[in-house]
């Protein structure tokens, strides 16, 4: 066989095909043609970034690294985090790997590790894993914030380098700064544009284009510098015209606390916000319609029960490049659930996110609850405490199982294990199983066992003295954690020489 053919086989079997599509009555994987579904491997590298937690001198941040234990992924392999500034920006390029000494780093599957900053001078974070240490790599960062605005907790998965990202319920209110944080992985500078819409449609800002985002660095734009109107509502979204980036917003509210909002599930027809706390006292429905159409959407709460329509709040006209908003008041009524959003009539794809709070007068806290994809093949969150974690599912379509695996502990424990049955149409709100023996924090991993698609996300409460009361908490989503990817079988066909 030549070089030429070597390669055409070879370009053939490396391709793969990602999906993030997850929708609530899912095929069976079979297609009349007979072909036969993709095999489904590890990734062999995860790229994750972790933007700079806080400009308060009184934060305290916590960074939990884990990696589930997959099957086929055996032999050796890494997982790092580096500081993104100065020390990968300035030294030369054949000293980089020398001059860079990793924040966190791990070496075993199954065992989380984690590290600690505190104060308002730590960097973002540039994390990179590979081999065995690949599949499912997730590192969570927790800021404790005692006082000041945003004070509460500030919560947010690290996220992997993209492209384009849509941030429903972002604010530049007078009482709010969000800063989106924008972190390039990469050695070339990336060119980064912001975009805002608010109720009106779109907001004219020259300033919000071709950003620059040096190779190995991040920067943070505050949102009200890109706009001379305050506008309570806005859809902000971010795309790269060259390189890539990760992007998170970090909320600060005078009074309301703070935390971060990750990106939204790319535009869909039908979606679905997880985790609405069962003590919330508010919680504001954001969404946009990014396209050529309106969108009409059923607005629904799957509650312990099933599925019921909010109280006034039953539809949600979402105008064609504006933002809407609506607040759904007390809507869980003491019970956990989540929100789901159905075409009323014609499927036209929208984003959207919450924005939850808990406590009341002087003693409130925010926290944000995008839309998310499907737990998929594994879901992974880390950074659970013996106390304070409650782990939220949701069944929206057919009753589903799943089992959810706690990890050892970052200093000790024997992990554990529980299988849950969410039934069709309804939110499964519990304290998930904790290790025996725990020491430190652990890490959640949760598989879809049997029945339709599961959605999730994760709350953590922040407890102490220091909180004066203030119920400090943050929900993370949980996504498919990405550990594989979609080979497609390939074939010999010498017939592509000939032509």
């Amino acid at each position: 066989m030549n070089r030429t053919t070597q390669s055409l086989i070879a370009g053939v079997a490396a391709l793969v095909a990602v999906t993030g599509f997850a929708a609530f009555n899912t095929p069976d994987g079979t297609g009349d043609d007979g072909a036969k579904e993709a095999a489904r491997l590890p990734v062999e590298r995860t790229s994750l970034l972790c933007p700079a937690p806080s400009t308060s001198d009184l934060a305290e941040t916590s960074y939990t690294g884990f990696t589930p234990v997959s099957k086929g992924s055996g032999g050796s392999g890494k997982a790092e985090l580096l500081p993104s500034v100065k020390q990968l920006t300035d030294a030369p390029k054949k000293d980089k790997e020398k001059e860079a000494k990793p924040f966190l780093s791990s070496k075993t599957p199954g065992k989380p590790v984690a590290g600690e900053e505190s104060g308002a001078e730590s960097p973002a974070l540039i994390g990179t894993a590979d081999g065995k240490l690949a599949p499912g790599w997730t590192v969570q960062q927790t800021s404790k914030i005692t006082a000041g605005s945003g004070r509460g907790a500030h919560g947010l998965t690290c996220s992997a380098p993209d492209t384009d990202f849509w941030f429903p319920a972002a604010s530049t209110a007078k009482e709010r700064d969000d800063y989106i944080h924008l972190t390039n992985p990469d050695d070339s500078a990336a060119v980064v544009d912001i975009e805002l819409y608010g109720p009106d449609g779109a907001i004219k800002s020259e300033v919000g284009e071709a950003i620059q985002v040096k190779g190995y660095s991040s920067v943070p734009v505050l949102l009200s510098t890109l706009t001379d109107k305050p506008q309570t509502n806005l859809t902000v979204h971010v795309t790269a015209r060259s390189g890539r980036v990760a992007a998170a917003i970090q909320s600060s509210d005078d009074k309301l606390g703070g935390d971060w909002l990750p990106a939204a599930a790319d535009p869909a027809g039908s979606l679905v916000l997880p985790g609405i706390p069962e003590d919330a006292t508010s919680a504001r429905l954001v969404a946009f319609a990014p396209g050529s159409d309106d969108a009409d959407l059923k607005v629904q709460l799957a509650s312990p029960n099933g599925l019921i329509s909010p109280a006034g709040h039953a539809s949600l006209h979402v105008k064609s490049g504006m933002t809407a908003a609506v607040d759904l008041g007390n809507v869980t009524r003491g019970e956990a659930g989540s929100l789901v959003l159905t075409p009323s009539e014609d499927s036209v794809p929208v984003v959207a996110a919450l924005r939850v709070t808990r406590g009341k007068g002087d003693k409130q806290e925010t926290a944000f609850i995008p839309a998310v994809n499907a737990v998929g093949t594994r879901a992974t969150v880390a950074d659970n405490r013996a106390k304070g974690s409650t782990l939220s599912l949701t069944a929206p379509g057919k009753s589903a199982q799943v089992k959810v695996t706690a990890s050892a502990g970052t200093e000790g424990g024997t992990p554990a294990t529980k299988t849950y049955k969410i039934k069709g149409g309804t939110t499964l709100a519990v304290e998930p199983p904790v290790p025996a023996g725990l020491k430190g924090s652990y890490a959640l991993t949760v598989e879809p066992v049997s029945g339709g698609p599961v959605y999730g996300s994760r709350m953590l409460r922040l407890g102490g003295d220091d909180t004066h009361g203030v119920p400090m908490f943050t929900v993370q989503t949980l996504p498919d954690d990405r550990g594989t990817v979609a080979v497609p079988e390939a074939e010999q066909d010498l017939t592509v020489l000939e032509k």
